[in-house]
């Protein structure tokens, strides 16, 4: 370590390097504080879907502020031309390792926790940007109990040119937490995020995800056919109030959900006030148990879903490896 990017960031260390790029935790000489820098990988910075990709998530990063959002700070070019973005830093431990070390979490502590992210969440949508890849490896629990979201990497801007990278479709978020529309192909919207967030949710009361599977290619089908097993019958301390709101998340058809972070917190902050919906034949279709498969019609829709991603990450990979001369 040691580095200087750009006469000014310090790098302290790595935070995360894979295909598309690196992100570095460095001190700001100017400024004494610490900072988060994020660099494209240069083996990907010709090519036209990645450049834009940046260039969106830049544009997202200028339009949102939010103390619990890792705001953008400024952004740049290195010396040999590749662009770099500077983030705020935040001192915290990866929701992911919270779930893993504590779910089930206390009921107050999880309906706090997904009122707050969809608190945040709202302001993300009003400035007409959709997260589309909500997941505990993308938030951040702070000391002080926040949890901010990390990483608009593949976030939608309304009115913005739909964008594709290489052979990689417009169904990319993570196989636990996507709505059934990514799965489907569909560019998702703001009900997608809530999906994502009532997943999340479920994970938080009931130590796992909505759906469990062998592999993606189940967990996928299952999200397409079926809805997730009522938390409640994994967990009965659950109320019948929050067992409809984490339900109503999760909806399969967009219509069905929340239409709004707005209408999810407001049932979040007030559970007495939530009238309990039973799962029925009209909402709640029924569960799928691991292992089973759907239709052939749909494995072959997740096939070219789940195909597609892993022939762009075997691009990503020869082409790091033909910019390092072949090593």
């Amino acid at each position: 370590m040691g580095q200087v990017i750009d006469s000014r960031y310090e790098v302290l260390g790595t935070l995360g390097e894979g295909g598309m790029g690196a992100t570095f935790r460095a001190r700001d000489r100017a400024t004494g504080g610490e900072v988060v820098v994020k660099i494209p990988s240069i083996a990907l910075i010709g090519d036209p879907g990645t450049f834009s990709r940046y260039q969106r998530e830049l544009e997202i990063g200028r339009r949102l502020e939010h103390p619990r959002l890792q705001n953008l700070v400024t952004s740049g070019q290195l010396p040999g031309g590749a662009p770099y973005m500077v983030l705020e830093y935040h001192e915290g431990r990866s929701f992911r390792d919270v779930l893993a070390k504590g779910a089930p979490l206390p009921l107050d502590e999880a309906v706090g926790l997904a009122a707050q992210l969809a608190e945040t969440l709202e302001h993300v949508h009003q400035q007409g940007v959709v997260h589309r890849d909500l997941k505990p490896e993308n938030l951040l629990l702070t000391p002080a109990g926040d949890l901010v979201v990390l990483d608009f990497g593949i976030a939608s801007l309304q009115g913005a040119r739909r964008l594709t990278f290489h052979r990689l479709t417009s169904s990319v978020g993570t196989p636990d937490y996507m709505a059934p529309e990514q799965v489907s192909g569909e560019r998702g919207d703001a009900r997608t995020d809530v999906y994502a967030v009532g997943a999340i949710l479920y994970e938080m009361l009931t130590g796992r995800p909505p759906f469990q599977g062998d592999n993606a290619l189940a967990v996928m089908g299952q999200r397409l056919t079926s809805d997730p097993r009522p938390p409640r019958e994994l967990r009965p301390e659950i109320s019948p109030q929050l067992d409809t709101v984490v339900r109503r998340a999760l909806r399969r058809e967009r219509a069905d959900r929340y239409p709004s972070m707005a209408a999810l917190r407001e049932d979040l902050l007030h559970l007495d006030s939530v009238v309990p919906d039973e799962p029925g034949p009209a909402t709640a279709l029924p569960y799928r148990p691991r292992g089973d498969l759907p239709p052939p019609r749909t494995i072959a829709l997740i096939f070219a879903v789940v195909f597609g991603t892993l022939g762009a990450i075997g691009v990503i990979a020869e082409l790091a490896h033909r910019a390092q001369g072949g090593r």
